[in-house]
């Protein structure tokens, strides 16, 4: 084989190579989810990838830190809020188009403490929250994470607000806010039913009344449109999605 062919033959590889590349991100798909999806999304996720031959790439955090990754441009081709304002959020910034956006999912607030702890507590206006516990109570950052944003209307709403605030510890996400409770680092939760559900370490001491804070609704979006984000958007959807959501005690809102 004299010189030119090598040369040919390397190129020719090279393009082979390309393409090889090229097929393998064809065959990927990549979700944001908010924190407390973490268990329903890992399942889908394993069904999904069974099912389509598609690697499924997942991100676990608090809606706020995704969105803003998001906007960032991290690859995230579908995304899984907590909240609809952060879904707005991209919408506004036209990373989110409404037509491949639905409201998927409904959740709710409740009160946790460990396991161990024999804490009783009425969730009710003219209660005050403080005389039941002497430690802290953990949610997601009030202003950003959304279940500290539904928990701090649900506080207000009840009156609790002022006489919580000082022992409040706001942490990155719901999942942290659960771990520092399964871990007795605070005395007190407020987490979604669904985050409770998926702990042996935790028991939950209280629901908070619906008409206390704004519905939890998570919307499903795309981010990143393909063909592979587009499939995975429907399967989302499908009966055999919603089974799994129910499974961990989501609320299907979307039940077309």
């Amino acid at each position: 084989m004299n010189k030119f062919a090598k040369i040919r033959l390397w190129v020719m590889g090279g393009l082979v190579i390309g393409v090889s590349f090229a097929s393998h991100a064809a065959d990927t798909v990549t979700i944001y989810a908010a924190a407390s999806l973490t268990n329903a999304v890992n399942d889908l996720e394993k069904i999904y990838e069974q099912k389509s031959k598609v690697d499924v790439k997942t991100s676990y955090a608090a809606s706020s830190t995704l969105a803003k990754q998001i906007e960032a441009g991290a690859p995230a081709n579908i995304f899984m809020s907590a909240d609809l304002q952060w879904a707005d959020y991209l919408q506004n910034k036209k990373i989110i188009d409404s037509r491949q956006r639905v409201n998927l999912l409904g959740n709710k607030l409740v009160l946790i403490a460990p396991k161990n702890q024999n804490i009783q507590i009425k969730i009710q206006k003219g209660v005050d929250p403080t005389k039941a516990f002497t430690g802290r109570l953990c949610t997601g950052n009030v202003n950003s994470v959304p279940v500290g944003k539904y928990a701090k209307q649900a506080l207000t709403t009840l009156d609790w607000w002022t006489k919580i605030q000082p022992r409040l510890v706001e942490t990155e996400d719901v999942r942290s806010a659960l771990s520092f409770v399964e871990r007795g680092e605070c005395q007190l939760g407020i987490v979604y039913a669904t985050d409770a559900a998926v702990s042996s370490k935790v028991k939950v001491v209280g629901e908070f009344p619906l008409n206390s804070y704004p519905p939890v609704v998570y919307p499903l979006a795309v981010t990143k449109d393909s063909a592979q984000a587009t499939a995975f958007y429907q399967f989302l959807q499908s009966p055999q999605a919603k089974t799994v959501y129910k499974k961990y005690g989501f609320t299907v809102l979307n039940q077309r």
